[in-house]
């Protein structure tokens, strides 16, 4: 009788761990999405790893910024000196842009910063938002340590933005990078 006891105990343990394991993810994902619709900055800084979400963004925007320099034909020879100076500019632009505040608007409005986007827009109001700019979320695995959260504007259905959180400890996630792909 007790062995079956410790069977049973030991299985619902693992159970609970691994049901644990598996949903961390989730509640850290919203609870940042939630602090970024209230505007709860404090809350944000704690969940958000800057220089970590930094150089995601920064390698982001240099590379989209490359592929247009690559697609525009008015910049002819020059757009090989662009591409040299594509991460210089898209650095100092990012130091400047990842804020809590800019995280706030990025997860309200759907969008991810554009290149030459400096300094966010002022924070949105929710409640005014017109139908046709709604931002849908999805949820999901990338990998057993990343964890995606991707965010898509009913107007623009052809972009996405997905806030990458990563594992910091058995059960604890940050935001930690960003991915601008468009939907394959």
């Amino acid at each position: 009788m007790n062995q079956k006891l410790i069977i049973r105990l030991g299985g619902a343990a693992v159970a609970v761990f691994v049901l644990a394991y598996a949903a961390s993810p989730l509640l850290a994902a919203r609870s940042l999405v939630q602090a970024a619709k209230t505007g709860n900055e404090q809350a944000l800084e704690r969940q958000v790893d800057f220089p970590a979400f930094r150089a995601s963004l920064k390698d982001e925007l240099s590379a989209r910024m490359v592929a247009e320099m690559r697609k525009d034909d008015r910049l002819g020879g020059l757009s090989g000196l662009g591409m040299l100076l594509a991460p210089t500019l898209v650095s100092g632009a990012v130091d400047a842009f990842v804020t809590p505040q800019a995280i706030a608007v990025m997860v309200q409005e759907g969008q991810g910063p554009k290149p030459d986007q400096a300094k966010p827009e002022a924070g949105p109001n929710p409640e005014s938002k017109p139908e046709s700019q709604k931002v849908r979320q999805s949820w999901g695995y990338r990998d057993l340590d990343t964890f995606a959260v991707t965010l898509t504007r009913d107007d623009q259905p052809d972009e996405q933005v997905s806030l990458l959180m990563k594992r910091r400890n058995l059960f604890g996630w940050k935001l930690a990078g960003i991915d601008l792909s468009a939907p394959e």
